[in-house]
């Protein structure tokens, strides 16, 4: 189980307990789990029962029946009714699959082409469409005030480059002013934008260089816990981001899953003598897994994945 399909268990188990009568309300049609704070219970929590009206009696009840549900390890109930969760251990190859046969849940599925061009209004408000879009949420616009790009910054796309220059419009939230500096320009670890595209044209040269080599990827155990965490949490982050308009969630995500993806490289390739085994296709099957959740993310930010850089 993956988060995004915790979210749905939630929903389900309001559901069935609504219609047991042992809550009332209606059913909400989606339910937010997110990330449990630092210092929280377990991995993950959702306030679903607090906002039906039902406070802990409510979360108790929930909490029976989804300790039940396959891939959920415990459950528990903490404060005035929050629901805290701990999963059972993620299988690579399980995770490789789903993002392979259900690319939309990871947003990698071909995603609204569209200029980079307008003013920062135009450019947070489109990326929040295309998000809400890819997980199925209603068009509507969600309404946030944009801030403006400062007039002291001039023109930013012919400074940075335009893709650099959405990717500061988009990283922080919409009602804050944006950040422009000469970290952008640079083509290293401080700059964000250059870590992502970088890392998605890493998993695309991991794949190039084992067709040399003479291997492929295929699905398979794999010992990267912290790139398995920000895979499956990606589902997650495109729901939160659609659910707050905030595609600054999404630019924040990809950041986690680069980072993990770069750590995790040089596990993929056989070295010196070493012949390809069935770990070096398992470990590669989830490099291009998380090169395609860049590609994608990027995507629906508006803007490109290198080939290479």
């Amino acid at each position: 189980m993956i988060p995004a399909d915790l979210s749905r268990a939630v929903v389900h188990a309001v559901r069935r307990a609504v219609e047991a009568g042992e809550m009332d309300g209606p059913v909400p049609a989606r339910v937010v789990v997110e990330r449990t704070r630092p210092g929280g219970v377990g991995e993950y929590a959702s306030p679903v029962a607090l906002r039906m009206g039902r406070g802990a009696e409510g979360a108790l009840v929930l909490a029976g029946a989804l300790a039940r549900e396959p891939g959920i390890a415990t459950v528990d109930v903490t404060g005035p009714g929050f629901l805290n969760f701990t999963l059972a251990p993620l299988s690579a190859a399980e995770l490789v699959r789903d993002v392979r046969e259900r690319p939309e849940r990871y947003g990698c599925a071909p995603a609204l082409s569209e200029a980079v061009g307008g003013d920062r209004e135009h450019v947070v408000r489109a990326a929040v469409a295309r998000i809400r879009a890819g997980q199925g949420f209603p068009r509507e616009d969600a309404g946030t005030a944009v801030a403006p790009v400062a007039r002291r910054d001039g023109d930013v796309r012919a400074r940075y480059g335009a893709g650099a220059a959405v990717w500061a419009m988009l990283a922080v939230p919409a009602k804050e002013t944006p950040s422009f500096t000469d970290a952008l320009l640079v083509q290293g670890e401080e700059n964000e934008f250059f870590l992502v595209r970088y890392a998605a044209s890493r998993a695309r040269a991991l794949t190039r260089e084992a067709g040399r080599l003479g291997f492929r990827a295929e699905p398979g155990d794999a010992d990267a816990p912290a790139l398995l965490r920000a895979l499956a949490d990606h589902p997650l982050a495109l729901e939160a981001a659609a659910h707050h308009g905030a595609p600054e969630r999404l630019a924040r995500h990809l950041v986690a899953v680069a980072d993990a993806l770069l750590d995790f490289q040089h596990q993929v390739l056989p070295l010196g003598d070493e012949k390809p085994s069935a770990a070096h296709r398992a470990r590669l099957a989830l490099a291009e897994a998380a090169g395609a959740v860049l590609a994608g993310g990027l995507a629906l930010l508006g803007m490109d994945a290198p080939a290479f850089l």
